[in-house]
């Protein structure tokens, strides 16, 4: 018994000491972690405030820093131009109204949130008033796909802005600023082009495009100025004190309505754009499923959804019975598109087999003629082959009389004249051709020298032309 009770006193011990090895274990992994995200720690609060309010007004140099780059980028967006926009953004100066903005709510300071309020404006109203200038020039009207993907929102830009909100304030409440993250938060964000477009769907009368991208632009800036609401709470900004006791009550409840309004309009808006997406995902999920089933549907599945008018509209070549359309919208019930309205539109595909048919009269038409081409190309070939081989024969028949006559020369100074021709002679039972060489020597030569000369120059001709048989004869 006493052993017994001497082991489970052991276990005891031991189990005590694991758990305080745990429990300190844990306690260090807190530690380290409260000490690697604490942001608390060494913020410039004074200096932080003092320089989101230096930035926030828009007159004199940073006015016309605001009118160029907004320039650049609208030259950027009608060039197509990633480089020439992401180099307007990072010059402008459009982030500091919207930091005076969730600045002031978060420390109740009125004036600078009028003062705030009264530049962004200002901002805004520059921005369009410049890019509407540029674009009303009708050689810049032509809508590029860096305009058009400005012109709608999705939930994703509402992370962007919010990430890009918090790392800028808290980038900009260090000790010394960081700012590469200030301009990356500027590039990221991108407040800048939805303003261009928004320009651009002025000047060229289109409001959707006005519409679109002022709305990018809101969402934008609200989630901007509201994570630098959250950010300056949270690192416990001094609040503006006020002397007047009712004041004070006041711009604290003005600032806590303005700040209840921010919250909720990007509430909605979030909830806004989340419905969206869902919807478009779901639609799009549905169309690919048809086309899947061989439907054959005509268009871009994002025209050919209208979240608006909560519609999905089919262009089919195809007729398509009513049992069919029944079909697919109880599909829609099943997917959660039971309130969406379905448009089939049948389209009249006469028109279309007519080009068809032409297209492959066409097709056989070229390859009739393709083939005739390749044919006389392959007669000439064949010719030029032919002729090719006869050259040859030709050449092979010749000799190089001209190097042959001047070596002679060299090696045989007797000779006075020398010329050549090829005899062809026959007995009527074969042809033959013969090499005749006739040689005029020198009058003064010996008949004995002649003769020996006359025998080596035979010789030598044998050999230098590689002939079986030649003739020479005497002048």
């Amino acid at each position: 018994m006493e052993e017994n009770k001497k082991v489970e006193v052991d276990l005891d011990v031991k189990n005590k000491e694991t758990q305080k090895k745990v429990t300190g274990i844990l306690g260090g992994i807190k530690e380290f972690l409260i000490d690697l995200l604490d942001i608390k720690h060494d913020t410039n609060k004074e200096g932080t405030v003092q320089a989101i309010k230096d930035n926030i007004s828009m007159k004199g140099h940073t006015a016309w820093i605001l009118v160029f780059s907004i320039l650049i980028a609208s030259i950027g967006l009608n060039a197509n131009s990633t480089a020439v926009v992401i180099g307007a953004m990072l010059i402008s100066p459009l982030m500091g109204p919207i930091l005076g903005v969730g600045l002031s709510i978060g420390i109740n300071d009125i004036d600078t949130l009028r003062r705030s309020m009264v530049n962004l404006g200002v901002m805004v109203g520059l921005s369009l008033l410049t890019s509407f200038l540029f674009f009303s020039i009708p050689l810049f009207q032509d809508p590029t796909t860096e305009i058009l993907a400005r012109t709608r929102p999705d939930v994703r830009d509402v992370f962007i802005a919010l990430a890009g909100g918090l790392a800028l304030i808290i980038a900009v409440s260090r000790p010394s600023a960081q700012t590469n993250t200030v301009a990356g938060v500027a590039i990221a964000t991108a407040l800048m082009p939805p303003l261009c477009t928004a320009g651009y769907g002025l000047a060229t009368g289109q409001f959707s495009y006005f519409l679109g991208a002022m709305f990018l632009f809101t969402i934008n800036t609200i989630f901007i100025a509201l994570a630098t609401f959250v950010i300056v709470k949270f690192l416990s900004f001094p609040m503006v004190k006020y002397i007047n006791s009712a004041k004070r009550k006041r711009i604290s409840q003005f600032a806590s309505v303005v700040a209840f309004i921010i919250l909720a309009g990007s509430i909605y808006s979030f909830y806004n754009l989340f419905r969206e997406n869902e919807f478009k995902k779901t639609a799009q999920s549905f169309i690919y499923e048809l086309k899947e089933n061989g439907v054959s549907i005509i268009g871009e599945d994002d025209k050919n959804i209208d979240y608006t008018n909560k519609s999905i509209t089919l262009p089919l070549f195809n007729p398509v019975s009513d049992a069919q359309v029944g079909i697919w919208k109880n599909r829609m019930g099943e997917l959660g598109l039971g309130d969406v309205e379905l448009k089939i539109q049948q389209q009249d595909d006469t028109e279309m087999l007519a080009q068809v048919k032409n297209l492959q009269d066409l097709y056989s038409q070229n390859q009739k003629i393709i083939t005739s081409r390749d044919e006389n190309i392959k007669e000439k070939e064949d010719r030029i082959r032919l002729l090719e081989n006869e050259l040859n024969k030709f050449y092979k028949d010749q000799i190089p009389f001209k190097s042959v006559s001047e070596e002679a020369k060299i090696n045989y100074d007797g000779i006075e004249k020398m010329s050549y021709a090829k005899k062809v002679v026959t007995d009527f039972s074969k042809i033959d051709s013969i090499a005749f060489f006739s040689i005029k020597w020198k009058d003064k030569m010996p008949k004995k020298e002649l003769n020996m000369q006359e025998e080596k120059l035979k010789l030598w001709l044998k050999t230098r032309l590689a002939l079986d048989t030649l003739k020479i004869v005497r002048e």
